[in-house]
């Protein structure tokens, strides 16, 4: 309700059902290609969970905003990013954002995910590179005041969506993530 306002009941059961179209139109991809790797399905779920999310925020009267060639949500000032995390069931906790990870991707989840972790020695101008820099800078075209809400799940081409889960998910520098809340959302049939 904080985050999504009057959205908000009906996105807890509307996200897992776009996950299952999603998923619906993966299978169908993959076998028509007749492959034995799983690019064809996870390429195709990717693209199909941000479009049904796309589609979502439209049939709520909400925003939806193109970032580097890829539509997100944005409902009541939040975007879903939606993540595949891994093919079989596996604990939320040891998610983890792959090494070949696009920039647009990294840059998403420092840019507009919840802030670092205060450290032992934060890091002052004089000590960051642009690179650095670049990477937690906000996308204008989301809206630089625009928060991520993570959606994290678990799928394969054999059996569907495993488990889904929401909340503010923070990139820590060795690719795993610290859950400042998360919620477990119910898997659509």
């Amino acid at each position: 309700m904080e985050r999504f306002g009057r959205h908000a009941g009906r996105l807890v059961g509307a996200i897992p059902e776009q996950l299952a179209m999603a998923h619906v139109r993966a299978q169908a991809t993959h076998a028509t290609a007749d492959l034995k790797k799983r690019g064809p399905y996870g390429h195709t779920l990717s693209e199909a969970v941000r479009e049904l999310l796309a589609d979502l925020a439209r049939e709520l009267g909400e925003a939806v905003r193109e970032v580097r060639g890829f539509e997100y949500a944005v409902i009541n000032d939040h975007a879903l990013f939606p993540f595949k995390y891994a093919d079989r069931p596996r604990p939320l906790q040891r998610a983890r954002l792959a090494s070949d990870a696009s920039p647009t991707r990294r840059r998403l989840l420092l840019g507009h995910g919840p802030g670092e972790q205060e450290g032992l020695f934060p890091l002052d101008a004089d000590y960051t590179t642009p690179r650095y820099e670049e990477l937690h800078e906000a996308f204008e075209a989301l809206g630089s005041s625009t928060r991520l809400v993570s959606v994290f799940f678990t799928a394969s081409a054999e059996s569907g969506i495993h488990a889904i889960h929401w909340g503010d998910a923070r990139l820590e520098p060795d690719r795993t993530f610290t859950w400042l809340h998360s919620e477990q959302l119910q898997v659509a049939p």
